[in-house]
């Protein structure tokens, strides 16, 4: 039987290299800021694709992102699979390396032939596909580098390194755009992908040998479905985070700049309301990260969804711009303590051999959930103002919230 370091006096002291406390180890703390590279040179490629598909119109930004979006909810399930089998550090390798080669090839094109519909759409298309096959890798890496008991903490500072990198992103990538196009964009995010290749060289996760299963790959995927629809406290964390999704992400992304349109609000005032939400988001993040979850995690996600359903409700009834900033950010507290909780819930509650396979189940959820709820709020917007569907959503969180504490699995996780 192993025991932990013991005090000179022969009783059991509490070793400082573990606990929930204790530093986070230093290869998910090198892959995370290789990731965090990664993350800052796509947002800026993003930025710098829909600004060049604008160009094109309206429908043309729109088939753009759809080409983004599609092959990465159909895929999906399938990288999962492929990640468990073959391994995620692998997957993330080729990932990586295709990504390097085709954000190069694109900086090339453009800079050869400008940036023609065919071009952006092709680019968008490897962009989704690669997407499918890593976001399921990269999301089991921190299940695999960190101990468990210190996974809340890694999650809540990948979480402030991802808002922080959505911030900085946009205006990086304008700037790039400005000095250098489309071109100069997709050259500095390849050379991200240069560094997030070398820090994964380095990094080695807990993983065993690839698979040598017999089913095949559809059969793989199909049976991360089974185990989450079989097991009472991942089939309730990820019917919550899709409930989420739908009811908590619509908010920012349309239904504020609809607000701020039907006041009159200028772009700069509604930015400010896009950056309340992510300062809240990025204040709990970077708290979690430093002092750890909440003793019971699904309490903690159900109390996320409750304040951010409070944060909702003053951005819909805000008349100024003042109390429509304060209401965003109380909403970006609520989504990041909801989001501090409910991932730890999902990857320690899946088997190790099905880690990745959780994770493109968890995507696919939250996918579905934000296109049924965009269009269906969309058309209600359009219909009757923006601020019912934004109280609608309000409803729909708060709903979610006392769910979530009336459902025993999670309240007691």
């Amino acid at each position: 039987m192993t025991t932990t370091a013991t005090s000179g006096a022969g009783g059991t002291a509490t070793d400082p290299a573990t606990g929930p406390r204790a530093p986070l180890p230093a290869p998910y703390l090198l892959w995370l800021a290789g990731t965090q590279a990664g993350l800052l040179g796509d947002a800026a490629l993003y930025f710098a694709l829909g600004w060049a598909a604008s160009a094109h119109g309206g429908g043309a930004a729109a088939l753009v992102l759809t080409a983004v979006t599609v092959p990465r909810t159909v895929l999906v399930l399938l990288g999962g699979a492929v990640a468990d089998r073959f391994g995620a550090r692998r997957v993330m390798l080729v990932g990586d390396t295709v990504m390097l080669v085709a954000t190069a090839a694109l900086a090339l094109a453009a800079g050869g032939r400008g940036t023609p519909l065919w071009l952006l759409v092709a680019a968008a298309a490897v962009i989704g596909t690669v997407d499918a096959f890593h976001l399921p890798a990269s999301g089991s890496m921190p299940a695999r580098l960190v101990p468990a008991d210190r996974l809340p903490r890694a999650l809540a500072l990948r979480q402030a390194g991802g808002q922080a990198a959505v911030l900085l992103g946009a205006p990086l990538g304008g700037l790039l755009v400005a000095l250098g196009g489309l071109p100069g964009a997709a050259a500095a995010d390849a050379a991200s992908f240069g560094v997030v290749l070398l820090v994964l060289l380095r990094v080695r996760p807990r993983e065993g040998a690839p698979s040598a299963a017999s089913a095949g790959l559809l059969r793989e995927a199909v049976s991360g479905i089974r185990l989450a629809l079989g097991d009472p406290l991942l089939r309730s964390a990820l019917l919550l985070t899709g409930a989420a999704a739908g009811a908590l992400l619509p908010v920012v992304s349309l239904l504020g700049p609809l607000l701020a349109r039907a006041h009159g609000w200028t772009a700069g005032t509604a930015g400010l309301v896009t950056g309340g939400q992510a300062a809240g988001v990025l204040a709990v993040a970077g708290l979690v990260a430093r002092c750890g979850a909440l003793p019971r995690t699904g309490v903690g996600a159900a109390a996320g969804l409750g304040t951010a359903s409070a944060g909702i409700a003053l951005l819909a009834l805000a008349a100024g711009p003042v109390t429509a900033v304060a209401g965003s950010t109380v909403t970006g507290i609520g989504s990041g303590l909801f989001a501090c909780h409910i991932g730890p819930l999902v990857l320690t509650g899946a088997l190790p051999s099905h880690l990745s396979r959780v994770q493109a189940l968890s995507t696919l959820v939250q996918s579905v959930a934000l296109v049924v709820s965009n269009a269906l709020l969309g058309l209600l917007a359009d219909a009757t103002g923006a601020a019912l569907p934004t109280l609608l959503c309000a409803l729909a969180t708060a709903t979610a919230a006392v769910t979530a504490l009336a459902t025993r699995t999670l309240r007691h996780a």
